[in-house]
């Protein structure tokens, strides 16, 4: 499988999921408080919500553009700047699915093959406290790029679910209807 098949529809389904999640909390909460969920934390040394979204945002665009050889843009490092100090400066939910949005459209304005150059060609990852990963593009995508992408979709979940947001396996997978076999759904 090319990254770009595997990289590409999982970002889009699962941002989609997360814009979702986002739009219920939103209507299951009372303004103010749906701005407070922002700022919500699962543990005191954990990143709130605000910033679990910017970095899934950040996952996803820094893939792309690692995979592809290019430099990061400003935008990037302005998200990844906005998402640290998202504990003093959380934003709003229109600020999140913005962030959300101009994911999806980059995701969308990819070629067909715009990741798939030689999966075996090194990429090498430096992490802010200078750490540096070598891997191949696959390892990569493989064993960096998804797993942290999933990390924070999945802490911004839990961050949701644990402040009572009403959100179950159909939220977290709703691109699986796509595939449902017509009359297997269970009446109650």
């Amino acid at each position: 499988m090319s990254l770009t098949k595997l990289l590409v529809p999982t970002y889009t389904h699962m941002l989609q999921s997360l814009a979702g999640w986002l739009k219920k909390a939103q209507a299951q909460l009372p303004a103010t408080d749906a701005e407070a969920l922002l700022s919500a934390r699962l543990a005191p040394d954990m990143f709130p919500l605000s910033t679990q979204v910017r970095f899934v945002c950040v996952q996803a665009q820094e893939a792309i553009y690692r995979l592809q050889g290019a430099a990061f843009p400003v935008s990037l490092s302005d998200l990844v700047e906005e998402g640290r100090n998202g504990g003093e400066r959380p934003g709003s939910f229109s600020d999140a699915q913005v962030r959300i949005d101009e994911t999806l459209a980059l995701l969308d304005g990819l070629a067909d093959d715009a990741l798939d150059g030689d999966p075996e060609r090194a990429v090498a990852h430096e992490l802010p406290s200078g750490m540096i990963f070598d891997l191949t593009a696959e390892q990569y995508a493989r064993d960096w790029a998804l797993c942290q992408f999933f990390f924070h979709l999945m802490t911004a979940y839990a961050i949701m679910r644990s402040e009572n947001i009403a959100l179950g396996k159909a939220d977290y997978v709703p691109h699986m209807f796509a595939y449902l076999r017509p009359g297997t759904i269970p009446e109650d």
